[in-house]
């Protein structure tokens, strides 16, 4: 098996199993942990999430859009706690579904992430130099929310 695939494979692990054994720092680097509170429970519900730190807020997308459970579960209560590697905190959510601001964020891991991004759209149906309005007719599909530790 190729190292990359042992990585995806890896990545694939429960993570707070990855995080027992020690390795959240390098698990932490692409994945962060979001609990939220159930909608219907007021029970903790964590989920595994990809992220972007832009000028010191975690923004996160929803590939099921507002109808993702943690999505609607932020709607329904924006307090959350994160886990990014060794550092955790208490964090305010503000979920977005203006179609350009979610269609600068896709752009911005576009640049950043362009192979891994790119294959997602392209899997999506969207062609590899997909423009503005490519962009934003994928957005349309999607959601995003913005995490800001929360102020004491």
């Amino acid at each position: 098996m190729t190292p990359g695939k042992r990585f995806w494979r890896f990545l694939k692990w429960p993570p707070r199993l990855i995080y027992a054994i020690g390795l959240g720092r390098l698990y932490g680097r692409l994945v962060l942990l979001l609990t939220t509170t159930g909608r219907k429970t007021g029970l903790p519900r964590t989920t595994p999430l990809q992220y972007e730190e832009i000028d010191g807020a975690l923004y996160v997308g929803s590939a099921l859009g507002d109808a993702s459970d943690w999505f609607r579960n932020i709607v329904a209560n924006p307090h959350v706690a994160v886990r990014v590697g060794s550092r955790r905190f208490a964090g305010i959510a503000e979920p977005i579904t203006d179609v350009s601001r979610v269609a600068d964020f896709i752009e911005h891991r576009l640049r950043r992430h362009p192979r891994m991004v790119g294959a997602i759209m392209r899997r999506e149906g969207l062609p590899a130099n997909a423009g503005r309005t490519d962009l934003e007719d994928y957005a349309a599909r999607r959601a995003l929310v913005i995490i800001r530790e929360s102020v004491s």
